[in-house]
């Protein structure tokens, strides 16, 4: 399909031909109408290299296929981020984390090797020590680079069960330095946080492990079962730390069910018991038919009065992020996942040379603040984000000009590779792809 389009005289930006309803960001691009469209049907696992510890897989894997074909195995992949239609084209094109990052940082910091076409019809391989260059620029870059057609993750054992440790922390400062400590340990596989408040969270910590307290297994994965956020809040009511036990794949997949907490604003007593049991079974519904059913009202409605946005920030600036958050957006709960971000080459690394932690706080809901708007709230909250030196996932609505943009973002290795391998006449730049004028 590339060489057709060569063939034809390069005249139109290229893009992949997957309809934007199906994609589980919320907008949904322009450019599918005036760009030439390459469907990329590659929806495999390819191969479970077990000496290598690598499976190698095509970009419409998800999350959900993923692990379900692992886990039988006694495998899994280091970062399964949560939800289980995020795919890992998706994943190493814009970005994935879960609350295994503080060990392994992005998805894109699992993987060894991704193979592409590039603008010429080319086929290539790249990895830190092939076409490096290429290996490193790719991540974050939205298909502007080339077509990712097979990645090669890396892949650990898999554990029957994730031991989690519920802790309700009281005041800011305290919820900062708590979530800080626990997430600079390695002994935890899994640390997130849960904020409820300005001054209220709960901090969980796991473990992965083959053996459970029977009486202390929780599978909250099942359909009848109250979602995760209204269950990790019952601790910090009742004031009581908690241990249970919750099947590895339930775990991955916990926020699933609730969207996180975004079905609470689409189906409002989508937790009711009865609900849950009746009809539990119906629900999430697919983020895409929500997308494809959604009239321009709602959906101009959803813009105004609704938030979904993940701002990844140094963890030594966690405490002015939620003050900032709490002033801006005033949305509840927050999500904090920490994560490591490696100084390799590409868009996104840490401002000195050394390895950072930092920490994603993801923002889901209707903002309560009385002058909240959508621009100005959100240049705000950019503007701010830029100054702790810290990133914006590009899946979400994103408000700055392209100088802001590039001041966020590191673009000299991207811009170096779209002039040497002639990019610019056959795709897109990044910022033209994500920023608030190219979606409808």
């Amino acid at each position: 399909q590339v060489r057709e389009w060569k063939n034809e005289g390069s005249k139109r930006y290229m893009c992949t031909g997957r309809p934007g309803w199906l994609t589980v960001s919320l907008r949904v691009g322009k450019y599918k109408k005036t760009h030439k469209n390459i469907m990329i049907n590659l929806m495999d696992v390819l191969e479970v290299d077990k000496e290598r510890q690598v499976v190698r897989v095509e970009p419409l894997v998800t999350m959900g296929q993923l692990t379900a074909h692992l886990n039988p195995m006694g495998w899994t992949i280091p970062v399964v981020p949560e939800l289980d239609d995020l795919t890992v084209g998706g994943l190493i094109m814009g970005t994935g984390i879960e609350s295994s990052s503080h060990i392994y940082g992005l998805f894109q910091h699992t993987c060894v090797a991704y193979e592409l076409v590039l603008a010429d019809g080319s086929l290539v391989r790249c990895s830190p020590t092939e076409n490096s260059d290429l290996f490193y620029a790719v991540p974050w870059s939205c298909g502007t680079l080339g077509f990712l057609v097979a990645a090669e993750i890396k892949m650990i054992p898999a554990k029957k069960y994730v031991k989690i440790h519920y802790e309700p922390v009281r005041g800011l400062q305290k919820i900062c330095e708590k979530f800080a400590e626990e997430s600079k340990k390695k002994e935890n596989s899994f640390v997130e946080g849960l904020v409820y408040s300005l001054e209220e969270a709960v901090i969980m910590t796991g473990v992965l492990t083959d053996e459970a307290e029977q009486s202390k297994i929780n599978r909250i994965g099942n359909y009848y079962k109250p979602w995760f956020f209204k269950h990790v809040e019952k601790y910090l009511k009742a004031d009581r730390t908690g241990v249970e036990y919750i099947p590895s794949r339930h775990y991955y997949h916990r926020h699933t069910r609730s969207i996180f907490w975004e079905l609470q604003d689409i189906i409002p007593f989508g937790n009711n018991p009865i609900f849950r049991y009746l009809f539990g079974w119906m629900v999430p519904p697919k983020i895409s038919l929500l997308k494809l059913t959604q009239g321009e009202a709602i959906r101009k409605l959803y813009e105004q009065h609704h938030v979904v946005q993940d701002m990844l920030v140094p963890m030594k600036s966690l405490e002015k992020s939620i003050q900032t958050f709490h002033a801006d957006l005033n949305v509840y709960p927050l999500w904090l996942c920490p994560f490591i971000l490696p100084n390799n080459p590409g868009m996104v690394h840490p401002k000195g040379d050394e390895t950072e932690l930092y920490v994603d706080i993801g923002a889901y809901g209707e903002p309560k603040r009385k002058q909240f708007e959508a621009r100005a709230s959100m240049r705000q909250m950019e503007k701010f984000v830029r100054s702790v030196h810290g990133f914006q996932m590009l899946y979400a609505d994103c408000y700055m000009t392209r100088e802001e943009f590039w001041d966020m973002f590191d673009g000299s290795l991207y811009h170096k590779l779209r002039e040497q391998m002639n990019c610019k006449d056959a795709f897109p730049e990044v910022y033209d792809k994500i920023c608030k004028a190219a979606r409808h």
